[in-house]
């Protein structure tokens, strides 16, 4: 079970308690009606709204993290049973790695649990940081604000006692919300972690094929076993892709657009203490979309070096046979598994250099066109 696995334990936990996977309660319903109402008052205030652009950006920013957050959700719960059944393959080829008396697997194993632990535990902390940053950023403006723009049509929602009301209830769905976002991303973020696992645990068995010298059959076999894996490491990689592609094209055009924004918004704050709000949702963005990129990255990478790998096993000196099982398994590899945005760009981190240097060129616009 998930419960003995630390890389996924945390997110699966989360994720499972608000009933957005595997159970079926009242809690996904209490998690998923409100959050929803917000996003609906939301649009109504974009279109609505006559405050400044300040406040705009602001809540522009809001609004796309609320509406992705939703979004997450209904897609989760719509392909939870391909959600579950990703996550039945992860513990069977873990648990059958497990199984290994290599030192090498099984450090591994341990070093991607640490790295989940630690990833899964940051975010969440982040996750809060931001919450937090949600709440004050109203209390150190010089006027009424809420934390998220929103109008409810015929209520003007900065008139108590309905402005303390709306702020009590924004607060008290922000965590939710943050259950919402962060477990999902922290999981994509494992899956992809896994997957690297498992191409550094081919490349192993293929950097010690030597191990069968003399014995021809032998050679054979243990080819056509990693052959086979090969193929379990592209089903695992498709599958990741199919079900979060179109939601990264989604985040990689709003949050580069967001990027922007906030640091635009940094010419208008009123107070430091507000400038270290914004600079904070900021670094969340920024640090989900890092991970992201840096694992999808990393998962590129370790795909093609199972061509270096096969083509180190000193192949020539093998049977005709296996010779040509080799070289499939080499022009295989060097078309690499990859977690794309959109089933078009592959996520490198070349791409987010190129997010990031797109944001900044947007930016340096905007800010002589109103400095």
């Amino acid at each position: 079970m998930f419960e003995d696995i630390p890389l996924i334990y945390m997110n699966v936990k989360i994720l499972k308690f608000w009933s957005l996977l595997y159970d079926h309660n009242w809690r996904r319903y209490v998690t998923l009606i409100p959050p929803t109402f917000l996003v609906f008052t939301q649009f109504y205030y974009m279109f609505m709204t006559e405050e400044g652009i300040d406040a705009i950006i602001r809540n522009s920013y809001m609004l796309v993290l609320w509406f992705n957050t939703i979004l997450r959700a209904y897609i989760l719960i719509k392909d939870r049973v391909e959600y579950q059944s990703l996550l039945q393959d992860l513990e069977a080829y873990f648990y059958d790695l497990d199984k290994s008396n290599d030192v090498y697997v099984r450090n591994l194993l341990s070093h991607v649990n640490s790295n989940g632990k630690v990833m899964a535990r940051g975010n969440l902390f982040l996750g809060l940081l931001t919450c937090i940053g949600f709440g004050l950023y109203p209390l150190l403006a010089a006027e009424r604000v809420l934390p998220f723009g929103s109008i409810i049509p015929g209520i003007d929602e900065y008139q108590s006692p309905f402005y303390e009301c709306w702020y009590v209830f924004q607060m008290l769905i922000t965590p939710v919300g943050c259950c919402m976002y962060i477990p999902y991303t922290s999981l994509i973020v494992s899956f992809i972690m896994f997957g690297i696992v498992m191409c550094k645990y081919l490349q192993r068995r293929l950097a010690t094929l030597s191990r069968f010298k003399g014995q021809p059959e032998w050679i054979y076999d243990e080819v056509i076993e990693c052959i086979k894996y090969q193929k379990k490491i592209i089903e695992y990689c498709e599958t990741v892709n199919r079900l979060t592609t179109f939601m990264f094209l989604l985040e990689f055009v709003a949050f580069g657009t967001l990027l922007c924004a906030l640091l635009f918004l940094l010419i208008f704050v009123d107070s430091a203490a507000q400038a270290i709000i914004v600079c904070a949702y900021i670094t969340m963005i920024f640090c989900q979309i890092l991970a992201l990129y840096w694992y999808a990255n990393e998962l590129k990478e370790q795909n093609l070096s199972i061509a270096a790998a096969a083509y180190e096993t000193e192949w020539f000196t093998y049977e005709i046979p296996v010779q040509k099982l080799i070289l499939l398994m080499i022009m295989r590899a060097q078309k690499p598994c990859t977690i794309k945005v959109g089933n078009i760009y592959p996520m490198t981190l070349e791409l987010f250099q190129a997010l990031l240097n797109a944001s900044y060129s947007y930016f340096t616009l905007l800010k002589r066109v109103y400095g």
